[in-house]
C-alpha cells in the first residue's frame, strides 16, 4: 500500500534515516524542516530517486501559524495523510546543570519537542477520524520518536528529558483515543544515535560504549531507527498500539 507520510524534522539525522526507509517501501513523503527548500534540495532528490512522490513542507512546528502553513501545504499537495511521524526535536543549546536551567531554554525545548508535536497530532487525529468515517478501510498510523531520555535522567539536560517523558504520555493518550478506530499510535525510543545532535559529545559516548554502556558494542545509526519505524508503519506489529520500541542496543537493560 502506498501511503502519504509526514515526517517532521525529516531532512537530517534520524528523520532522514526514517525517510529513506519509508521511501524504499514506496511511500509518498512530506518532509518537514525549518531550512529553506533550496538548502535541502539534494536530500529531496535522493528521496525522489526511489520513485515515489516527495514534497517539502517548511515550517517550525513549535508555532501555531507555522503548523497551519505546513498542514495547508500538505493538504494542497496530498489531500490525505495516512501516517504522521513526530520526529522533529532539539537538545538544549547549552548543557547546564539542572539547578542552572533557564526558562528560555526550557520553553524552547518543550515547545519544539512536546507542544508542537501534541497540537500537530491533534490536527492529524481529527483528519484521520474524518477519513475513517468516510472509508472504513482507511489505515492511519502515528509514530512518535522520543528517546531513552524519557526514562533515563540526565541532570545536564533536564528540559530534554522532561519533553521526551511528556511525549511518552502523549503516545498513550492518543493510543487510547484512537484505538477504537483501529488507528495505532506508537513510541520509538532511540538510544545513542550518531547524528549531528550527538556530534559534540560523540567521543564521550564512543568511550562509554567501549567500556560496556550498551550490550551491542556500537553506536546506533539513523537507519536502525528507520527500519523499526517502517515495520510499524507497515503494520507488521499488529495488536501493539501504545507500545514502546527501544532502539538502544540494549543500553536500557538493567545489568549487574
Amino acid at each position: 500500500m502506498k501511503r502519504n507520510i509526514l515526517i517532521t524534522g525529516g531532512s537530517r539525522g534520524i528523520g532522514l534515516g526514517i525517510a529513506k526507509e519509508l521511501a524504499k517501501a514506496g511511500n509518498n513523503l512530506a518532509i518537514n524542516g525549518i531550512r529553506d527548500e533550496n538548502q535541502v534540495s539534494d536530500v529531496l532528490e535522493e528521496l525522489k530517486s526511489f520513485g515515489n512522490r516527495v514534497i517539502y513542507c517548511q515550517g517550525n512546528i513549535a508555532l501555531d501559524q507555522e503548523r497551519e502553513k505546513i498542514w495547508n501545504e500538505l493538504m494542497k499537495k496530498f489531500k490525505k495523510l495516512h501516517v504522521l511521524v513526530n520526529n522533529a526535536g532539539v537538545a538544549p543549546e547549552h548543557r547546564v546543570d539542572l539547578l542552572d536551567m533557564t526558562e528560555e531554554s526550557y520553553d524552547r525545548v518543550m515547545n519544539i519537542n512536546l507542544k508542537g508535536p501534541f497540537f500537530l497530532t491533534q490536527k492529524v487525529a481529527v483528519h484521520m477520524l474524518e477519513n475513517k468515517k468516510e472509508d472504513s478501510g482507511f489505515e492511519g498510523c502515528i509514530v512518535n520518536i522520543s528517546s531513552i531520555s524519557a526514562t533515563t535522567a540526565s541532570v545536564n539536560r533536564g528540559e530534554y528529558c522532561i519533553s521526551k517523558s511528556g511525549m511518552s504520555m502523549m503516545t498513550k493518550l492518543f493510543a487510547v483515543k484512537l484505538g477504537t478506530f483501529d488507528i495505532p499510535v506508537y513510541e520509538v525510543q532511540p538510544g545513542i544515535i550518531e547524528t549531528d545532535m550527538t556530534a559534540a559529545v560523540l567521543e564521550k559516548y564512543k568511550r562509554l560504549i567501549e567500556e560496556g554502556l550498551t550490550v551491542q558494542p556500537r553506536l546506533g545509526t539513523p537507519d536502525d531507527v528507520g527500519k523499526v519505524v517502517s515495520a510499524l508503519v507497515e503494520q507488521r506489529l499488529p495488536y501493539t498500539t501504545g507500545q514502546v520500541v527501544r532502539v538502544d542496543g540494549g543500553l536500557s537493560i538493567p545489568r549487574l
